[in-house]
């Protein structure tokens, strides 16, 4: 792996962390009752699992149609050298 993608890494890992310990924070901070601060965090823990789930699945589709593609294109070049055979 090169040196930028671990430096990459790093930043998505740190702003990740310091998000959700922003979002604990406002959420103990919240004024009102522990219901809705239950509810707050029931709600944020959801968002943050959507999130990873959802990132995951793009990431696995564009995997996917990188492998379709090269599986095409190898294909293709294997017609073509039989063409000009």
């Amino acid at each position: 792996m090169k040196k930028q993608d671990n430096y990459w890494l790093s930043y998505a890992k740190a702003t990740f962390i310091i998000a959700a310990i922003a979002m604990i924070i406002s959420i103990i901070k919240l004024p009102g009752d522990l219901i809705v601060k239950g509810y707050y965090s029931i709600c944020s823990l959801f968002l943050v699992s959507a999130t990873i789930t959802l990132s995951k699945a793009i990431r696995d589709n564009t995997e996917s149609n990188q492998l379709i593609n090269k599986i095409e294109q190898a294909k293709t070049a294997k017609l073509l050298n039989e063409f000009d055979e």
